[in-house]
């Protein structure tokens, strides 16, 4: 697919900014589908005031995530203590980071 240079306005400062080409292939690659809103000044401002972008997942700045609760465990495949972000059941296996790997493959 070939992409050409588009003119965008930025919804924040509402001036208009180039979508390069190469910006849109970066795009397509990522599996991105939609445009920038903002022009790349308006986004590095909105980033490093902390507004509601990837690193808050989408959460305002007042909104302040609970301590994830981590529960120690001996993993069933090799016998090493880990921890996990869940609470373990009975009836099901608990593995290690590198174990799991191994299973998960293996599931495939």
């Amino acid at each position: 697919m070939n992409f050409v240079d588009k003119t965008l306005t930025c919804r924040e400062c509402e001036q208009p900014f180039t979508f390069t080409a190469g910006e849109q292939e970066f795009y397509q690659q990522k599996g991105l589908v939609n445009q920038p809103a903002r022009c790349p000044e308006c986004r590095a401002r909105r980033r490093a005031s902390g507004g509601a972008d990837a690193r808050h997942g989408g959460r305002s700045g007042s909104e302040v995530r609970a301590p994830r609760v981590m529960y120690t465990v001996t993993c069933d495949a090799c016998g090493a203590e880990t921890q996990v972000p869940f609470e373990p059941k009975q009836d099901k296996p608990v593995y290690c980071s590198p174990c799991y790997d191994k299973v998960r493959v293996a599931r495939g």
